[in-house]
């Protein structure tokens, strides 16, 4: 119940040519609050109920609970939400011993681009590929709940 993640901005889009999937995502915070988040999340034909913790100091962990909800549900609790919604076309990169998940934003977040990826430790050491650019790892406002509320467009 733990994520160890890293974010980062990109240099270019030249990650397309080495995604090995892509699926778009919609998601709502029924809460963004920066202590906890929950959030409602649609791929496709799955969706899912998040809850997030506060970050570590460091930015790289924080307590994640996910469920599998039903997709009607989860529609139903999107119109719940608070005002403004994540659109997002996200890509899977292999490279060496990792998948960096690469997210489009659309809409309120046209122009940004985010790549994570997920590690076993704080400590574990990761290889980044060429198209990789500056590290935004514990920057809250690239969290998408943080997006919702000041969208990258109005930056």
């Amino acid at each position: 119940m733990q994520e160890i993640e890293r974010k980062f901005l990109l240099k270019d889009n030249s990650f397309k040519k080495e995604a090995c999937d892509s699926f778009y995502i919609q998601q709502g915070y029924l809460n963004s609050h920066k202590e906890r988040t929950t959030r409602i999340r649609i791929t496709g034909e799955k969706a899912f109920i998040t809850v997030k913790g506060k970050s570590s100091s460091s930015g790289l962990s924080r307590f994640e609970w996910e469920k599998i909800i039903p997709l009607a549900e989860a529609e139903e609790l999107l119109k719940l939400c608070e005002p403004g919604q994540i659109e997002k076309q996200r890509f899977l990169v292999k490279f060496e011993n990792h998948t960096f998940e690469v997210d489009e934003f659309y809409k309120d977040n046209e122009g940004l681009c985010i790549a994570e990826v997920e590690l076993n430790s704080e400590k574990e050491e990761v290889s980044l590929p060429a198209w990789i650019g500056k590290e935004v790892t514990g920057d809250s406002k690239y969290y998408n709940s943080a997006l919702i509320n000041k969208p990258y467009t109005t930056w």
